[in-house]
């Protein structure tokens, strides 16, 4: 067929019927050969198209982000998704340039035709580059209109996350245009480079040959090879074993690196093996059709040994990043509303403080309903603290002697905050039982009561369970300082404790007790009718000393953060309408960016799957053919032409998920115990995969019927 193909478009070049010129003639050429490639190559031509689509949307989050005008962040978006679109450029670049190489080692006989009938290499490479330009611009083109309804889509989704109405003007923006078609054409100029380079260096022989050396399996050493298989598996079981316990960032990457290189000698093991099997004669070998399917994995595997180490390590990155969108995308879905439970919070370290600047900002700007100001009390111990950091999960051992005993020189180092922690205030800090049910009664909660000789202790919900036992070895002096008040219970509801109600806890205890402390800190609290309106954060934090403000640019003076290590939201002014959509679209900055590179790297990995399997199809029909000749029926090549597929496209995508399952179920189990986000610890990693193999199924399914229809209408 190839070799037809050469015939006629030769004829064509060579002067037929209504010629006019050999620049026309090429140019008639080219378009005629980019049709049939994408006919042959559909795959290829959809994943270009969605590549494209994906580009223009996420790149319109820079040129046509109008949430921008509503959140100051230092453009953060915009940098997430350059540095997506970095990596997103390696990754296509690279996808181009297989799928260029790919297509030239499939048309090599054609191109040595070309060259056995006079036709100049030059001519030859600017023909192909020009095919190649033809099939860029048609994906461009088409991607281009796709990811312009996209955008809106997206744009959509973002102002509901943020809690804002959206209205659709759909329309073509010049510098989203402009840096997807750089982005674009860069991809393919190097990969077009390397294809020209590629040229200069072949001749008849090898062109013509090239088909031949491609199908040729080079079996030697097997025996020895076949041992890199049992050792790469003993090396991701130890890898299972020991992640999570190196003990620096040393340790780590090295043992990463040497991961990576156990997934390329892991297919090199696996082809060896199964070669040796055959050999040997094994009992599974002549058990229906599993000589045919052994030897046609083997062939694969070998010929694409590099390749398919190269898909797992995208299949396995692409897990991760999907998996740490879904972390924190149910972040913010569950647990912002907790965070944030007052309409207006505002700190002062002053205890004379009266709050008089901000209730006129507030009055001016909103209605408000109530307002409360109370204290937060300490008795200058650390009693508590020392408890927290000793017991909590999240600090591990790190504040404990080898013989479990406090380790009293680092905790007061900590406490003083020498470091720069801000992780718990250098005292305890309590609450009277009136303003703590005052506060509770604004958050619509029950009253709760305590006995003269009682005290309870308020903490944020993930910390529940942990604290419990907090009253065993906890001792809290009485109004009289004299005898000990027992532990009533633990409360968890949330209490807005990221630094104003205490960090991560509070000490509740009768209003008598607080007549032998001392006012730590003043806080405000404000009821308000309907939302806050916008800005009104801005307003508050313009009052504030420009010494209070933090890195971002709001306020976090010396409020502390508790034991939220991963996520944390340090405000000296909370307004809740405010701030809930600003950090939402914080961690919108991470999850989408995460999501765009999951989803480019599964659909360029499983391209290149795909196509493999597609343009292989030709060669197989022959020996489908002569199995059908040998009796098999229809139905049962349709079985083992699925069984084929199956075990090629399975075999990456296990591999990936054994190796990414370690690292996300680690990461998801720390995620969960420093947020605390109601999800099991292999929720994340089990969504990942959904998502995952919903893509890959779809590319199955496509691959699948095209490979059917291609063998059925040759054996038919």
């Amino acid at each position: 067929m190839e070799n037809k193909n050469a015939l006629r478009d030769m004829e064509l070049v060579t002067g037929g019927p209504g010629t006019a010129g050999p620049g026309n003639i090429y140019r008639k050429l080219s378009f005629r050969n980019m049709k049939r490639s994408m006919k042959d190559y559909l795959v290829y031509m959809l994943t270009m198209i969605l590549v494209t689509a994906l580009m223009y949307t996420f790149n319109s989050l820079i040129f046509q982000n109008e949430l921008e005008n509503y959140f100051e962040v230092e453009d953060m978006m915009g940098m997430m998704i350059g540095l997506a679109t970095f990596f997103i450029i390696l990754i296509v670049a690279w996808l181009i340039n297989y799928m260029v190489r790919f297509m030239l080692e499939k048309r090599s006989t054609e191109f040595g035709i070309y060259l056995l009938l006079g036709m100049k290499k030059r001519t030859i490479a600017g023909l192909y580059r020009r095919e190649n330009l033809l099939l860029g611009v048609v994906s461009f083109l088409i991607g281009t209109g796709v990811g312009v309804l996209l955008q809106q889509v997206l744009m959509t989704v973002m102002f509901t996350m943020v809690r804002m109405e959206y209205h659709l003007h759909i329309f073509l923006n010049t510098g989203t245009v402009c840096m997807t078609a750089v982005c674009y054409a860069g991809c393919y100029f190097l990969a077009l480079m390397r294809c020209k380079r590629k040229f200069r260096k072949m001749n008849i022989h090898a062109l013509m040959d090239t088909k031949r050396r491609n199908e040729e399996i080079r079996e030697k050493h097997e025996r020895i090879k076949r041992i890199l298989l049992p050792v790469s598996v003993l090396f991701i079981l130890m890898f299972w074993k020991v992640f999570g316990r190196l003990s620096s960032t040393g340790e780590t990457a090295v043992f990463l690196v040497a991961l990576v290189i156990t997934i390329y000698l892991f297919y090199l093991g696996l082809s060896a093996w199964i070669i040796c099997y055959v050999r040997r004669g094994g009992k599974a070998v002549y058990r229906k059709q599993n000589l045919f399917l052994l030897r046609q994995f083997a062939s694969k595997m070998r010929t694409m040994q590099f390749t398919m180490g190269t898909l797992t390590a995208l299949f396995t990155l692409a897990l991760m990043g999907t998996s740490v969108a879904l972390m924190f995308s149910e972040y913010e879905n569950s647990l912002l509303d907790e965070k944030f439970p007052f309409d207006v919070q505002i700190y002062s370290s002053d205890v004379e403080e009266d709050f008089a600047k901000e209730k006129e900002v507030i009055e001016e700007a909103a209605n408000v309903s109530a307002y409360y100001s109370y204290h937060i009390y300490t008795d200058e111990k650390n009693g508590v603290n020392t408890w927290i950091l000793t017991h909590l999960e999240a600090w591990g051992t790190m504040f404990r002697n080898e013989d479990g005993t406090p380790n009293e020189r680092e905790i007061e180092r900590v406490l003083r905050d020498e470091s720069g922690d801000g992780t718990y205030y250098m005292y305890d800090t309590y609450m009277g039982l009136t303003d703590y049910n005052h506060l509770r009664g604004m958050l619509r909660y029950p009253a709760v009561s305590l006995g003269e000789g009682e005290y309870l202790v308020q903490v944020k919900s993930r910390l529940e369970e942990e604290v419990r036992k907090i009253g065993e070895g906890l001792e809290i002096k009485d109004a009289g300082g004299e005898d000990y008040l027992s532990c009533a219970g633990v409360c968890a509801d949330p209490f807005s404790q990221d630094g104003h109600n205490g960090a991560d806890y509070l000490v509740i205890v009768p209003d008598g007790v607080l007549g032998r402390m001392r006012p730590y800190y003043s806080e405000l609290v404000v009821e308000l009718e309907g939302e806050a309106p916008v800005g009104l954060q801005k307003k508050l934090e313009a009052l504030l000393p420009e010494e209070d403000l933090n890195i971002i640019g709001h306020a976090a003076g010396d409020l502390c953060t508790g034991s939220d290590l991963i996520i944390s939201t340090v405000e000296i002014c909370m307004v809740r309408g405010n701030l809930i959509p600003q950090v939402k679209y914080m961690l919108a900055a991470l999850i989408i960016p995460l999501f765009y590179i999951g989803l480019v790297f599964v659909c360029v990995a499983v391209t290149v799957l795909s196509v493999q399997q597609v343009s292989d199809a030709a060669k197989y029909r022959y020996r489908y053919d002569v199995l059908a000749k040998l009796g098999l029926c229809r139905n049962a090549i349709d079985r083992l032409i699925l069984k084929q597929l199956a075990a090629y496209y399975l075999c990456p995508a296990l591999l990936a998920a054994l190796i990414s399952g370690k690292m996300i179920l680690f990461a998801s189990d720390r995620f969960i115990m420093m947020t605390g986000v109601p999800v099991p610890v292999g929720g994340f990693f089990v969504r990942s995969v959904l998502l995952f193999f919903g893509v890959y199924f779809v590319y199955f399914v496509v691959t699948y019927v095209e490979f059917k229809r291609n063998v059925r209408n040759h054996i038919a």
